[in-house]
């Protein structure tokens, strides 16, 4: 894709349509093509813990290429330091490129997707692969602990 990450790009037509569907918004509201059409190459690819490239990807591998290739920003590679580098958000104030962390199996922040529009999340399922859920959805959200901003990037050049 040309341009630099950050840049706008306009999705595909067919893009577009699948992802409004997806999360019930007109199809002109999807008009960030550089982050739907990386979730278009991403999507489905499945879990693979501590992996990073199409074979699998883990849910901090897929939120740290994401915020490299779309936004353009460095974050660190793992959940647990991505927690450091957000300014904390209501959910109602979240915007695309947002990152939501989970507390699974008893852990804090053990999980991470990526918040796009209207309540929905992308992030790496250990059983489906990468996906798009809503946020809400009990099995989800019971599991919600924290999102945010990202802001501090200089964590991530650290480490």
């Amino acid at each position: 894709m040309k341009g630099s990450p950050g840049d706008v790009v306009k999705p595909q037509g067919f893009i577009a349509d699948k992802y409004a569907e997806i999360m019930g918004v007109d199809s002109r509201d999807v008009t960030n093509g550089r982050l739907y059409n990386f979730i278009e190459q991403w999507y489905g690819t499945p879990y693979k813990y501590a992996g990073l490239d199409h074979n699998g990807i883990d849910c901090s591998g897929l939120t740290f290429l994401l915020e490299q290739q779309v936004f353009g920003l460095t974050i660190p590679r793992n959940t647990a330091r991505q927690i450091n580098v957000i300014k904390r958000k209501y959910e109602e104030e979240l915007q695309e490129g947002d990152l939501v962390f989970f507390d699974f199996d008893g852990k804090k922040f053990s999980h991470v997707g990526v918040y796009l529009q209207n309540g929905y999340v992308v992030h790496a399922s250990t059983r489906r692969g990468v996906m798009i859920v809503k946020l809400r959805d009990p099995s989800m959200y019971k599991y919600f602990s924290r999102a945010g901003s990202i802001i501090n990037t200089d964590i991530a050049q650290n480490e």
